[in-house]
């Protein structure tokens, strides 16, 4: 099978050098070493900085081909699609960003070039993007809509839903879960993308599956502060999440040894922010980033019936200097292997639309000084995959 890969920049720790790697040169996996049953034959990068890889990477590998577009990327040069899957990672790079802060990664249009060769070669094949899908809602909808038309097979996201887990559990599927809650850090518009996919990958399994959102609050900076000491989100479902933490920030003098006070957290968070939103069915969640105090993705939720908080922590194994490979990547490349063979994504994408359109509803909340915002827009129904796709320890 043949490959693909349309990517924005191609540098060390750049997440098309993640992906891309993988697929030329194979990747640590189940206690050996894996590669790919594929041949990447092509790659197209849309900015070449001084830092690229993608020059070193096609001389090595001289049957991949570096072009100077999408169309030739997907048809090697000829006039028909000639490759059998293809990998987007609109993910770094230099581009605008709008008066919200958004930056414009160009999935959308990248998306459409890719869709244009399918109908002009009458023919499709699977296609993944990296990440959410696009900055805008309306043309995240499109994309969903148009891969659902022409029957694609399309798998987008990141890998926090299917990295390994501390401890290894999974939702059980059909849960009576009452309210959920991830602690995160990170950017607004990027890392918050990554705390929403955590709540969703583990709300989606709840009794009855996903019934959509309809509406969102953000809360940032003093406001954030006001809104947990009101109890806008539970605080024992926070405690529970920051337990998971294992780079919850150390003692320093004059700070609790064992579990930081609310003071001692707004001595270390400068500027935190919280979504918090109501799912169509009642569910609340609530998303927070609490850069300073955390370095990790942390879930808690509260279940019906149970006489403990469900919490576990999504393990981000980062480059440690001996590697260039963030091993999150792994379990990734790993279920996208499984569609690009099957034809069939491990999960929907579904969830992927729906955390797109919360990521923009937060940003929208805050750039509307923090208001509830409605979002009807967000009534995606859908089903849980009754297979775990995460990764087991």
């Amino acid at each position: 099978m043949k490959l693909a890969a349309v990517v924005t920049r191609y540098f060390k720790y750049s997440h098309a050098q993640h992906i891309v790697d993988r697929f030329l040169d194979g990747y640590g996996w189940h206690g050996e070493y894996h590669h790919p049953p594929f041949d990447l034959v092509s790659l197209y990068v849309d900015q070449v900085g001084k830092d690229d890889l993608s020059r070193e990477r096609g001389a090595r590998h001289p049957s991949m081909r570096l072009c100077s577009s999408i169309a030739e990327a997907l048809t090697l040069g000829g006039d028909k699609l000639a490759v059998d899957g293809v990998v987007l990672v609109g993910e770094h790079g230099h581009y605008p960003k709008n008066e919200k802060g958004q930056t414009k990664y160009p999935r959308y249009e990248f998306f459409r070039q890719i869709v244009d060769v399918y109908r002009s070669s009458n023919r499709t094949v699977p296609l993944f993007s990296d990440k959410h899908l696009s900055w805008n809602w309306d043309w995240a909808k499109e994309m969903y809509d148009t891969s659902r038309a022409m029957k694609f097979p399309f798998m987008a996201g990141s890998s926090l839903p299917v990295t390994w887990r501390t401890p290894s559990v999974e939702m059980p599927l059909g849960s009576p879960i009452r309210e959920a809650l991830c602690v995160g850090y990170g950017g607004v518009d990027s890392y918050d993308f990554h705390a929403l996919e955590t709540i969703q990958c583990m709300v989606e399994r709840r009794k009855g599956g996903e019934s959509g959102v309809r509406w969102l609050q953000a809360y940032r900076g003093e406001n954030f502060w006001k809104a947990l000491s009101e109890g806008i989100w539970p605080a024992d479902l926070m405690n529970a999440a920051l337990c998971r933490s294992h780079t919850l920030t150390p003692a320093r003098p004059g700070f609790n040894d064992i579990f930081p006070s609310r003071d001692q957290m707004r001595a270390l968070v400068k500027n935190p922010t919280a979504y918090v939103y109501e799912h169509e069915d009642g569910l609340r969640s609530t998303m927070l980033l609490m850069n300073g105090l955390v370095r990790d993705f942390n879930f808690a939720a509260r279940l019906d019936g149970a006489r403990k908080i469900f919490s576990t922590q999504m393990y981000l194994p980062m480059p440690d200097g001996r590697t260039t490979l963030a091993n999150f990547f792994s379990p990734l490349v790993a279920n996208m292997e499984q569609m690009f063979l099957t034809g069939v994504p491990p999960y929907p994408i579904e969830r992927t639309l729906l955390t797109t359109g919360l990521t923009a509803a937060g940003v929208e909340s805050l750039y509307q000084d923090q208001k509830r915002i409605a979002t009807p827009h967000l009534s995606i129904h859908y089903q849980a995959p009754k297979e775990s796709t995460f990764e087991r320890a």
